[in-house]
């Protein structure tokens, strides 16, 4: 993802992406968000969805029941995407399940539909015009 468009997300959600300016040895959000601009609005709504439920869950419960819900790597593989975190709940693991789930619809590239193809023998979710841009 071009730093442009991970840097907004960094500065919208800072406390899910908290990790991303620790060490490698500890996180590999350092690496940034590795997958393609086409899921920026999808990682968008789903991180707008995940800050929702950790407001909602905090306002309510004591310091030590709050959710901390962070980061730990974005990525793409095997042609969707992958979001991984520690601190969540098992409404914010439903979330994330979701928006993975429409990441196989969705062109990593430009965000138009689409379905996961092979090129050079790996699998990417492309739509026709980004699979023949090559």
């Amino acid at each position: 993802m071009k730093k442009e468009l991970q840097n907004k997300l960094f500065e919208k959600y800072p406390k899910i992406f908290k990790q991303r300016e620790l060490d490698r040895t500890v996180t590999a959000m350092c690496y940034g968000i590795a997958c393609g601009d086409g899921w920026y609005t999808l990682i968008d709504e789903m991180c707008g969805n995940i800050q929702n439920r950790i407001e909602n869950v905090n306002r309510n419960k004591s310091e030590e029941e709050h959710i901390d819900c962070q980061a730990t790597q974005v990525k793409e593989k095997f042609g969707g995407l992958r979001f991984y975190v520690q601190g969540s709940d098992d409404f914010i693991d439903g979330i994330i399940d979701l928006a993975e789930s429409m990441s196989y619809r969705i062109c990593s590239e430009c965000g138009n539909p689409s379905t996961p193809q092979k090129r050079r023998g790996w699998i990417y979710t492309l739509c026709d015009n980004c699979q023949n841009r090559e």
